[in-house]
């Protein structure tokens, strides 16, 4: 896919996603676990949309409920 496509393709899904909040201090290794885990049209991630918090966006709920076990410590339950 295209840069131009991965957007509108997210744009479409993005509205109905799965999300998880997760701490702003392991941004990174979550990202990394997206990047090796997922294609890059299957997850999103918006900065600082709560204090102290990232918000993950998933295509399906399965995607949402690996990257939720993997990073359980670091799950914002009171977001989520």
């Amino acid at each position: 896919m295209t840069p131009q496509e991965i957007f509108e393709y997210k744009n479409a899904w993005k509205p109905h996603s799965f999300q998880i909040n997760v701490h702003s201090d392991l941004h990174i290794d979550c990202k990394d676990w997206c990047r090796k885990h997922l294609e890059r049209w299957e997850w999103s991630m918006d900065t600082y949309t709560h204090v102290y918090a990232h918000t993950f966006h998933f295509e399906k709920e399965e995607y949402a409920n690996a990257f939720k076990e993997k990073f359980a410590e670091w799950v914002d339950k009171g977001t989520n």
